[in-house]
């Protein structure tokens, strides 16, 4: 995707602080943390706009970088975005997460979370579910923790914050996405909601073609407006 939305923009993909491309931040991961390092990586390039785009914890990320630097985003897409409120934390507490594994050292681990992943990927795309394996050995610990971040995350207390042009993506084979991005986009004002049919849970790289057109034409639109 990143090459295709790179014919029209500087398009920088940021590592989550400890996912294996960058150090762990001191201190317990949360959202905000890992927003305020996104803000620090704009101004480390200089730059004092942006449009932001997050898919999944991405999703959450992004939405705490628009509520807490109203003036700086200029266009916003939450793809596939959680929707995390006191219902879903309440839900959520204690619960085991779907990267969650016990290392093992004979490796079997890792078909057990190939086995959990594979049901909300393409069937028979083994492509996909490698490069998600890659990213998760890489990341380690946080492959799960990232889960568990999210879901203590306020979203509900933030989304009325956000002030730019915002495109909600809904991929229709993403089953936790899905059913709740009506619910996203209504605690945006004046964000609009998009299906992509058959996306699922890893849409960018499932569909990056679709992906790429709805984010450059939301942001090349928009950007011009302001």
């Amino acid at each position: 995707m990143l090459p295709l939305l790179g014919r029209d923009f500087r398009v920088i993909a940021m590592d989550t602080p400890g996912f294996g491309d960058s150090d762990r931040p001191a201190g317990m991961p949360s959202i905000e943390l890992w927003a305020q390092s996104a803000l620090g990586l704009l101004d480390a390039l200089d730059e004092p706009y942006a449009a932001i785009v997050g898919h999944h914890s991405g999703a959450a990320i992004a939405v705490e970088v628009a509520a807490a630097a109203t003036t700086r985003v200029r266009a916003l897409v939450l793809s596939a975005c959680p929707f995390v409120d006191a219902a879903r934390r309440a839900k959520h507490a204690g619960m085991r997460v779907i990267d969650d594994v016990e290392t093992r050292t004979d490796g079997v681990h890792l078909a057990e979370l190939w086995a959990r992943r594979q049901p909300f990927y393409p069937a028979g795309d083994t492509d996909l579910l490698r490069r998600f394996m890659i990213d998760a050995l890489r990341a380690g610990e946080m492959a799960a923790e990232g889960h568990r971040v999210v879901n203590r995350y306020r979203m509900e207390d933030r989304l009325g914050h956000i002030q730019c042009p915002t495109l909600v993506i809904a991929p229709t084979g993403d089953p936790h996405a899905h059913p709740v991005a009506p619910k996203v986009a209504g605690a945006i004002g004046g964000s609009i909601l998009r299906e992509l049919s058959g996306g699922m849970v890893p849409l960018p790289d499932q569909m990056p073609e679709a992906f790429a057109g709805l984010v450059r034409d939301f942001v090349i639109a928009h950007i011009a407006e302001r």
